[in-house]
């Protein structure tokens, strides 16, 4: 990954892109937002979008209040007929097919962001319907308000008993939701004590669950005094969540996740950059969307500093394939790839979430990646926009070798090949006299470069 610098104009990186002669708005920065905000773009998307201003592009990815409802009875019968197994990996299928159809990619990708930030696992939470509840609370407040999606985590089922809140008792408090809370949910490492997580964990004593459902068991809740960040008091009803968020870091920290997360993987960005987000963060009432909204449509998100910055994870690369191509899936063995290549849907790694970053690349997982490239482009069964991929390659003006590489290096690469690369890959792509083969043989071959690797 190229190196950037640590210190960037914050006046300078939050202004609007604003294009010009030597930075336009081409098939280029619109694919760049795409792969970021969207799971990628079709050729059609692409060339709509040029023909849009950039923050009317961007609007549009925001816009959920229209959901449609046919796509949302449909999945939510999908979901249905999974619960009925019982079984969560079945869950995972079904999310792998509301990523590769949903109308609102940037909904769904915030639905995953939140996965990640409080993440649950159905490793040790197996209840399929409450891992489904989960899922479906971090749809609705994706882009909405944080600080009422914190109180809802918080009581939330599935996230009692995978950190043991379940049974925190006045007389033994557990402190395992105390401290993800304060560490990995709102304010990170070194802005609490040992002592904070102790008084924290007094506030939730008595907070369980009964019948699949969050209860509030006043015999074991501690109601004494406690002393929380500097501030003493009883802390009823979740008031100890307000005077988390309530603290200067919250702000800094989330916004430093949605900066990673939109931005670049590295290097962690010097605090100055990310104050003016995290000032709107807290004018907007802790709204998330007005902060996406602020990173997508930004200078510094089209710049040199975000294009190529992100490593692909394994979600990016499969669903991002399928949707620039329009390809259908079994999505139960979609979601076996992901699991097999360290993204399991339902299964992050520990409370911490995919770590990301580098650490979704080594020599194990670049042959992981290609080999569930080839699965995804070469099963006959496999439709791209109705028809085979040869069709689909031509239908896009793609037919010779060099045209067809180009098309792909051109709807999934964030940087340009390389001549040697491309030349490597109008080979290949000679070699094969069937159109569908040829299409399916070149993307096989571009999953294997460093190039793909980055977004």
């Amino acid at each position: 990954m190229p190196s950037a610098p640590t210190m960037i104009d914050p006046v300078w990186a939050w202004q609007p892109f604003s294009p010009t002669a030597n930075e336009p708005w081409d098939r280029t920065l619109v694919a760049h937002l795409f792969r970021r905000a969207a799971f990628g773009a079709t050729p059609s998307q692409l060339e709509a979008a040029v023909a849009e201003a950039p923050e009317a592009v961007v609007d549009r990815l925001l816009q959920t209040a229209e959901e449609s409802s046919s796509f949302r009875d449909e999945s939510d019968a999908l979901a249905a007929t999974l619960l009925s197994t019982g079984e969560p990996r079945q869950l995972a299928a079904w999310w792998a097919y509301v990523m590769l159809n949903t109308p609102h990619p940037l909904l769904e990708r915030m639905t995953l962001f939140w996965h990640g930030h409080f993440a649950v696992s159905a490793a040790k939470v197996t209840d399929a319907a409450l891992l489904l509840e989960q899922n479906r609370t971090f749809r609705r407040a994706a882009l909405g308000e944080f600080r009422p999606l914190v109180h809802t985590v918080a009581r939330d089922p599935a996230m009692l008993l995978y950190l043991d809140s379940a049974t925190n008792r006045k007389a033994r408090p557990n402190e395992n939701f105390a401290r993800e809370l304060m560490e990995l949910f709102c304010l990170g490492e070194g802005h609490y004590s040992e002592k904070d997580v102790q008084e924290l964990a007094r506030c939730f004593t008595g907070w369980e669950i009964k019948q699949g459902k969050f209860r509030f068991n006043r015999f074991q809740h501690d109601g004494g005094e406690k002393t929380l960040l500097g501030r003493s008091g009883v802390f009823p009803d979740g008031e100890a969540i307000d005077w988390i968020l309530d603290q200067p870091q919250a702000a800094v920290f989330i916004v430093g996740k949605l900066y990673r997360e939109f931005v670049c993987d590295e290097p962690a960005p010097d605090p100055q950059l990310l104050q003016p987000l995290a000032d709107e963060f807290r004018k907007n009432d802790m709204q998330i969307a007005p902060v996406v909204r602020r990173v997508l449509t930004s200078r510094l998100f089209y710049s040199a500093h975000s294009r190529a910055r992100k490593v692909r994870s394994p979600v990016d690369a499969a669903i991002g394939l399928l949707r620039t191509f329009e390809g259908t899936a079994n999505t139960h063995r979609l979601a076996a790839d992901l699991q097999q290549n360290g993204q399991g849907l339902f299964f992050p790694p520990n409370v911490k979430g995919w770590e990301g970053g580098r650490a979704w690349i080594n020599s194990a997982t670049i042959l992981g990646r290609a080999n569930m490239a080839a699965r995804l482009v070469g099963d006959e069964k496999m439709r791209f926009g109705g028809g085979t991929l040869g069709e689909y390659f031509a239908r896009h003006g793609a037919v010779a070798p060099d045209q067809v590489v180009d098309l792909a290096a051109t709807l999934l690469l964030a940087s340009p090949l390389p001549a040697k690369r491309r030349d490597g890959l109008i080979d290949v792509s000679r070699n094969s006299k069937d159109p569908a083969r040829r299409a399916a043989d070149v993307l096989r071959a571009l999953a294997t470069l460093p190039e793909f690797q980055l977004c």
